[in-house]
């Protein structure tokens, strides 16, 4: 039973803490944000001054002058942007080097501007597609313009084949490319795009290989765009916010930034910290400590709620139902304080869904039974733990709480069972084996082939390989085209997708090499100013 958040394995005593490379391209970038969504919830700025950012977040490392050059170097480019915008296709390639380098929330006005624009033009038919074929063809004969057609072919949804076909004629030309080895700057752009697609990564994770670059070719606009980023990177030392996460393992605050990037979003990410460390321990108690029958009795009190019943429970169940209770209430209260709703309801019933699919995986354990593949993944989807997540990342944020939205979420909608089919079959591709584990979890792989005797290993990965690129394309098209939720919050449920792959590859030591670089890079290695 591999929960969402399952890296590593906590004791029930443990104590409950409540308190010349890759290079930006000139043409058409592709990414999520460049297509229109006029019908999203319409949701207010994060954004905020370099001085509140550091005054908040309270980095100690950054002096006053530093704070006055960056106040400085963002509002001159802000007022580059206005002018080197007013090309369409430089406005373009501005704003795909903007999102490549992680500093957009900085940028969301100007940006929805020139977005707004291009569509317009598009649809008065003077866009890019106005080229002749020649031109188009040729774009794609070199390394930049394959590595452009390969990202542009990551944003495909439901029956977009041409997408399809793209990627797999992008994908197999890049390779025979890095066989032919041209030379270093160009292999690394090509291993960079197929390891971690923009589209499909986390941008504060891609952008170190943007950074200290060579970008010939490009005016010069990118070089103040790029010292930008370098101080930005630099201020993110989140000295506040690890005083929190310095009482817990690092991974389970890691999804927290990974799922809400804005630095402005502190409080959000420490209350978050602390439903996800909970899920962490729950998981263990139902894979490892808790018999069957303690099990059960342990989801009948959180289905009722009921602290009173809680003293039937072992002591180590009886004090995770307290720590449950208390940040339940804490976070409910913030946000009716903060938001005018009161969340409580939909969190409990939330939490009671998660258990029950877990009951049920144990209950699967114990009778020795093996599911069918469909009803492992309908109950997996669940108890990867995605639900509650992104539940609790909704009501915090305090974006479209209106009654239609809380229904839908409290229903687990598209938007999160895609992202949550993404996890759960990436962790049971068998990549992520948790040599501490003691408990016995099951696999959609195992219940796929039972039920398909015969088949080999490694057409039931590539079936489940398959799965994985039609999740995506459900979450890319729920993105795009929703009309309940704020970018915010899609960003969100893109993130956890995108963190899968740092958190779910083991190498032959039980490592997690990309999250510890991914770690590092984010949180303590800063970069060089010259």
């Amino acid at each position: 039973m591999a929960s969402f958040f399952k890296v590593i394995c906590t004791s029930p005593n443990s104590p409950i803490v409540i308190n010349k490379t890759s290079r930006i391209s000139s043409n058409p970038p592709s990414s999520l944000s460049l297509i229109p969504r006029c019908n999203a919830v319409k949701e207010p700025s994060f954004v905020s001054t370099p001085l509140q950012h550091a005054y908040r977040y309270g980095n100690p490392n950054i002096t006053d002058e530093f704070l006055d050059q960056y106040a400085s170097k963002l509002e001159g480019f802000k007022r580059v942007f206005k002018l080197v915008s007013e090309d369409p296709l430089q406005g373009l390639t501005m704003i795909d080097a903007i999102q490549r380098l992680g500093i957009d929330h900085h940028f969301q006005h100007e940006i929805e501007q020139v977005l707004q624009r291009q569509f317009m033009l598009s649809a008065n038919g003077n866009g890019f597609h106005n080229h002749d074929l020649h031109v188009v063809a040729l774009r794609f004969r070199d390394i930049k313009g394959l590595i452009e057609l390969y990202e542009a072919s990551q944003l495909g949804i439901d029956g977009e084949d041409a997408l399809d076909e793209a990627r797999e004629f992008s994908s197999q030309s890049l390779k025979k490319w890095l066989m032919a080895k041209v030379d270093f700057f160009s292999d690394r752009a090509i291993r960079n795009t197929l390891d971690q697609p923009f589209h499909k990564s986390l941008s504060r994770f891609t952008a170190r290989n943007l950074l200290g670059t060579d970008f010939q070719g490009t005016n010069g606009w990118i070089n103040i765009l790029q010292e930008l980023a370098k101080m930005e990177f630099n201020l993110l030392g989140l000295a506040k916010e690890l005083e929190f996460a310095r009482d817990q393992p690092m991974k389970w605050y890691i999804w927290s930034m990974a799922c809400l990037t804005d630095p402005t979003l502190s409080e959000q990410r420490i209350d978050l910290t602390k439903s996800i460390s909970l899920i962490y321990i729950i998981d263990d108690i139902f894979d490892v400590y808790g018999t069957l029958d303690e099990l059960t009795l342990f989801v009948q009190v959180v289905e009722r709620w009921d602290y009173a019943a809680s003293d039937k429970l072992p002591y180590y169940m009886k004090i995770c139902f307290k720590a449950l209770d208390d940040i339940t209430n804490e976070i409910s209260q913030k946000v009716y304080k903060e938001h005018g709703r009161n969340p409580i309801n939909s969190l409990r019933k939330a939490w009671s869904t998660l258990f029950r699919a877990f009951l049920v995986e144990a209950r699967w354990f114990s009778s020795k039974n093996v599911p069918k593949a469909n009803e492992y993944l309908e109950n997996g989807i669940i108890s990867s733990g995605v639900h509650i997540v992104l539940v609790h990342i909704f009501f915090l944020l305090g974006i479209g709480l209106t009654d239609q939205n809380v229904e839908l979420i409290d229903n687990n909608p598209s938007i999160i069972s895609s992202a949550a089919t993404i996890l759960r079959l990436w962790d049971d591709l068998g990549s992520a084996k948790d040599e501490n584990q003691d408990g016995h979890d099951g696999s959609y792989i195992d219940c796929y082939t039972k039920e398909n005797q015969g088949i080999e290993f490694e057409n039931a990965r590539k079936h489940v390989l398959n799965m994985i690129a039609n999740a995506w394309k459900l979450l890319n098209q729920e993105c795009i085209f929703q009309k309940s939720f704020s970018m915010t919050f899609c960003k969100a449920s893109l993130n956890i997708a995108r963190m899968v792959p740092l958190m779910y590859s083991y190498d032959e030591n039980q490592c997690l090499p990309s999250l510890d670089e991914y770690m590092k890079s984010l949180l303590y290695q800063n970069i060089q100013i010259t």
